[in-house]
């Protein structure tokens, strides 16, 4: 015999509510903005607080006998157990004034009848015929919406965001370190840029041959030392990479470790080369295509192993979590939800892109912000825009060992270009000097 679920709920807690509201017309102030007639559970209390914000909206004083009236009005008095339960929820609440530690009770149970609705309708939905991606996404999309209700923080008074601040400030005086987060490893990027903060969401940028690939795992493998790097890679398997960030890491030729042209001392090198890797906190996934997997298997890794920079190889190759009515569009949805990830994992999130040929067609062929390609979100969204640039790509007789690191964006400091050195054979930038 199958056992009757009883959804979560609190009666005490609703009456208390709404009896405090009617009883003191402050109370309603403390949770107007909080609580939604939906988030009551018994179908008089949402008519009751219903009505309640109905004579809010116009403005109307709240009290049992306008209660009583309003209902009247909207014939719905008698649904609500008529003025003697009116009455009754009045005199329960006349003597409580912290509401809101009772509007949170009402909250969590909302919560969890929506978890629990969110759930069941997963279970319904794998007994059919939808896609697996489907149904995992709207779960996902639930499971979200469920929690983002339980978010019950206030804003945040000037004197705490002061207070914050200048402790912050205080002790950046005392520690003189030149930078604020991760390093990138490349010295005159960081003092542009200030490192790798949690928060950011950087785009690296350029047409093919550019080298911003080799730039986003040089960046990954010095992260490495000392935070939890996390590397998505769309374009290419995890076996060329790793393959890449060896070459990178040995100063070995990359294409004499993809031909097996090595000698002993490469291959020792190699081997201390792959021995260090190995002990880092680097993660490589090249089995995520969609930005529902993106998001769900780093939030996984940020719970299990920690996560502080995420590197993704390349945007344009993430389908987006729902349709979009244009590419442009779709481009928007993930470069937005990209940026939210950062902030809600707290995590630097670096992702590659690519470039309209509008540089191929200007005398000048240095890439420019306007080149982003198929969407102008993502220049709105992006914290940081690096735009490599390799001169002897598009005229031979330039120096092929320099780059121009142009920071096309940097929505905390200074938008400048940095030159550094560049080794193709062993996908290695470096510093000048």
């Amino acid at each position: 015999m199958s056992r009757i679920m009883v959804m979560p709920s609190s009666k005490e807690a609703e009456v208390v509510v709404l009896g405090a509201i009617i009883n003191d017309k402050d109370r309603i102030e403390q949770v107007e903005d909080l609580l939604r007639a939906e988030d009551f559970y018994f179908d008089s209390h949402k008519v009751i607080y219903g009505a309640i914000l109905e004579l809010r909206k116009r403005e109307k004083h709240v009290d049992l006998i306008t209660l009583c009236e309003e209902l009247k009005t909207l014939g719905k008095l008698e649904v609500v157990g008529g003025v003697a339960y009116l009455s009754e929820v009045s005199s329960a609440g006349a003597y409580y004034h912290n509401v809101k530690s009772y509007s949170e009770i009402i909250l969590e149970k909302a919560a969890r009848r929506r978890l629990i609705k969110a759930c069941k309708h997963a279970i319904d939905s794998s007994v059919g015929e939808p896609l697996l991606e489907d149904i995992v996404g709207t779960l996902e999309e639930n499971l979200l919406k469920a929690n983002a209700a339980m978010d019950m923080e206030e804003m945040e008074h000037i004197m705490d965001a002061l207070q914050n601040t200048m402790t912050f400030i205080e002790d950046r005086c005392k520690d003189k370190k030149e930078i604020m987060g991760i390093s990138t490893g490349f010295r005159q990027v960081d003092r542009v840029i200030s490192g790798l903060q949690p928060g950011d969401f950087i785009i690296i940028a350029g047409r093919p041959s550019m080298g911003k690939t080799a730039f986003a795992l040089n960046i990954a493998q010095y992260a490495s030392r000392k935070g939890s790097v996390g590397i998505f890679s769309l374009e290419m398997p995890t076996l060329q990479l790793t393959q890449r960030l060896l070459s990178a890491k040995c100063l070995l030729p990359l294409k004499n470790i993809r031909s097996g042209d090595l000698n002993d001392e490469d291959i020792e090198k190699l081997l201390q080369g792959a021995e260090d890797l190995s002990k880092r906190k680097l993660f490589i996934d090249d089995k995520a295509t969609s930005l529902m997997d993106i998001k769900a298997k780093a939030k996984a890794l940020k719970h299990k192993e920690g996560l502080d920079v995420l590197v993704i190889d390349y945007l344009q190759l993430i389908e987006p979590s729902g349709p979009g009515t244009s590419r442009e569009q779709e481009i928007a949805k993930v470069s937005r939800e990209l940026k939210a990830l950062a902030k809600t994992l707290n995590i630097t999130v670096i992702a590659l892109s690519q470039l309209s040929r509008a540089p191929e067609l200007r005398a000048d062929s240095r890439p420019m912000l306007s080149d982003l390609r198929e969407s102008g979100a993502i220049e709105q969204d992006a914290d940081i825009v690096i735009l490599p640039y390799r001169e002897s790509y598009y005229d031979k007789e330039a120096n092929g060992e320099r780059v121009e690191i142009i920071i096309g964006k940097n929505r905390n400091g200074e938008v400048t270009t940095v030159e550094l050195g560049w080794k193709g054979e062993v996908q290695r930038f470096g510093d000048l000097g």
